[in-house]
Formats: structure tokens, sequence, C-alpha cells
């Protein structure tokens, strides 16, 4: 495949750095970082322009926080100089890197994302009697810089790009040549061109009827157990191999106990929340209506947040959690007191 040139001026162009800077700044724009970069912000984009074209860029200004949902992660928050960078780069670059992916990858994909993956899995429940679940340890923190190097010049060629992606990549390591950080726009399309070697390995190589990857979560589906159970152990030693990753120990199960995949549980006939999801919410409800409660939050805040986290439970078969969720809210004359799911 012919590799991507004469990039950088397209990127520094004023017009795509404006587009970088509204995405950015999408739902942010209260924030003073935000306000701040705004005011002079002619100024600003003439700065990055400049920097793009010199590839003197500012990289690596990272705070560092950690959250808990659902397991304890560090997120690595580039400064908004830095995001409006990763936006620039990436409004001209997303082609290059879409051109990469598999139909069957989920993740970070206009078109696709979590419930389009959901809706491929209910597919393939139906449709073949054995699955296979493949989580990838420490995803991010075990990304190769130099495999992530060298696969970026086999669809790069723009010198100064080049540049840019080894700055960004050297400014952030878990352990040695390791790791890239969560949170960045950036690491978003390393990590899931990352795996688009193995993608194309179990299409095309193993030739796997039924393929999902949803970033580093993957799922196998087949018929006969044993060509499945050979297919993983070929695909688990590519992985290892090619791109230095290894599993966690996998999940190799009939349908009928149910296919456990970005927070539900697929069976042949219904969609189930799992039970890690069915106590975050619950947490959830919980410390937002304190917050709303206790005047942290305006009724549209708790909206905002409320309303994606309601959509999340209407995909399974869930009504009934709901349900004790509104009752409780309702009717209870002490406040909100936090649902207790039955399963």
């Amino acid at each position: 495949m012919k590799r991507a040139g004469n990039l950088i001026d397209k990127i520094s162009e004023i017009d795509n750095l404006y587009l970088a800077f509204y995405k950015a700044a999408k739902h942010k724009r209260a924030k003073i970082e935000v306000r701040e970069y705004e005011q002079t912000l002619d100024h600003n984009l003439k700065i990055l322009q400049q920097q793009l074209l010199s590839e003197n860029v500012e990289i690596g200004n990272y705070h560092y926080f950690k959250i808990n949902d659902p397991k304890e992660r560090t997120i690595c928050a580039a400064s908004f100089p830095e995001r409006v960078l990763h936006h620039a780069i990436m409004n001209i670059c997303h082609p290059v890197f879409e051109r990469q992916l598999i139909h069957h990858t989920y993740a970070t994909r206009p078109g696709k994302g979590t419930y389009a993956a959901l809706d491929k899995a209910k597919v393939y429940v139906k449709k073949f009697s054995w699955f296979a679940k493949l989580d990838v340890k420490k995803y991010f923190d075990s990304i190769s810089h130099i495999v992530l190097k060298q696969k970026l010049l086999r669809i790069f060629k723009d010198e100064k790009l080049i540049k840019i992606f080894d700055s960004i990549i050297a400014s952030y390591q878990s352990s040695p040549s390791r790791g890239i950080p969560i949170g960045n726009l950036t690491s978003q399309y390393f990590a899931n061109f990352y795996l688009s070697a193995a993608d194309h390995y179990a299409i095309e190589e193993l030739k796997i009827p039924g393929y999902i990857r949803y970033m580093d979560d993957i799922l196998l589906f087949d018929n006969d157990k044993s060509k499945l159970k050979n297919c993983l152990n070929e695909f688990n030693t590519f992985v290892e191999s090619k791109l230095g990753l290894s599993f966690k120990p996998a999940v190799l199960n009939n349908k009928r106990y149910g296919v456990s995949f970005l927070g539900y549980r697929i069976l042949p006939a219904l969609v189930k929340l799992n039970k890690n999801s069915k106590r975050r919410f619950c947490k959830k409800i919980a410390n937002y209506r304190k917050l709303l409660n206790n005047g942290i939050w305006s009724q549209s805040e708790y909206s905002r947040h409320i309303l994606p986290l309601l959509s999340f439970t209407e995909y399974a078969e869930s009504r009934a959690l709901r349900r004790n969720y509104f009752y409780k809210e309702k009717v209870s004359s002490r406040g909100f007191e936090p649902c207790v799911a039955r399963w």
C-alpha cells in the first residue's frame, strides 16, 4: 500500500487548526485553560502553525490523575494546546489510519462504536456455537515504542510528521520503551492501529469465521470447538511474537453460558447487564444524586451525566433495575437512596 506523504502542510493549514480548536474545546468552553487559549486564539494558532512547520511542537505537558471505572487506571491528560495539536493531526491522518482497519474493528471509528460491536456479537452468538474471548494485559502500557514507530513508517512517509509522532510516543513510557498515555486522542488512534495486523492475521490467515475487536477486547467465533482452540493458540502466538503483547487467560466456552463483552452478557435470546455493570450503575446513580442534592451539579449537569448511563442500561433487559431506581428516587422522603440490584 502506498505510504501517505505531504501531510504536514495540510495539518498546519489555518482552517484545519481552527477546526482542531473547536473539536478540542467541545463541551469544555467553560474551563479556564480553554477560555485563556480562546482569548488570543488567532495568535495561539499561528504559533502552533509555526511549530508544526518547524517540527518544534511542545509535547509532554501532561496532568496525571486516577479513575476507578471499572478498575483503577492512570489517565494522562495533555494540556489544552497539545489537545488542539492532536486534533489537527488526526483531522488529516484519520483516513490513513482508517484504511488499515478491517470492517469488524469497532473502537473510536465513525459509524462503529460500542453498540455496533454488540449488535455484531448478537448476530454471531445466534450463528455460532462456540466463542473465545481475549483481553490484552495492560494494553496501553504494553505497546512497544519500537514496534509502533515501525508500523507508522509503513503507512506514512512525511518526515516532519514522523518526527512529531516520534516525539509524542517518546513523551510517555510506563516501562522502558513501552506504553502510550491513556487519555490522548493520538493514543486512541495508535492503540487501535497497533492491533490491526492481528485483525488481518485472524481473518486472512486463520480464516476465523466470526471476529470482533473493540480496542483490545477480542471475540472469536466458530461452530467447531477444536478448530477454534487451535486458532486461539496460533493467534496468541502471533500477537506475542509480532507485537510483544500478552493476553489474560482466554475464555473458551459455549454460547449458552453467555458472552461477556463491553459490560453486557450476550445470550442467544437476550442481552443482560453483567454483574460489574449493575454495581457501577447503582454506585454512579448514588454519586450523581449526591452531587445534585449538594448543589455541586445543576439539574442540566446532572441530566447530561444520567442520560448516557440510563441509555447504557436500555440496551439490555434491565427494566426492573431502572424501575427500582426511579421508584426509590420518587418516593423516598429521606432523599435519594442508592438502588440495590438483585442478581
